[in-house]
């Protein structure tokens, strides 16, 4: 398929930006169905406020491993009744 740059209008801010033939392009590729609807200033402010790429620190949750006893952090707050695993464990039971 051919692909030709195309301007579209920022959903934010309402400046004009350009979806470039080899976005289009790497879009398809990925399976990408929608257009952009955002530039990339707004984009990335986006990813800012929601914790995307260079949001911040990812929040951690303290646990107790249930093979060896150690007290660790999870980057998910565990469920009750749901055994969690330091890394070390996880490895070893993901493996064996």
């Amino acid at each position: 398929m051919s692909y030709q740059d195309r301007t579209i209008s920022c959903v934010d801010c309402g400046a004009d930006f350009v979806f470039t033939a080899s976005e289009q392009e790497f879009y398809a590729k990925k399976g990408f169905v929608n257009d952009p609807k955002r530039c990339s200033t707004c984009r990335g402010a986006k990813k800012s406020r929601i914790g995307g790429q260079g949001g911040g620190p990812r929040q951690m949750f303290p646990a107790v491993c249930a093979a060896c006893g150690i007290e660790t952090q999870l980057p998910f707050e565990p469920r009750t009744g749901r055994p969690v695993y330091c890394s070390d464990c996880f490895v070893q039971n993901r493996d064996g």
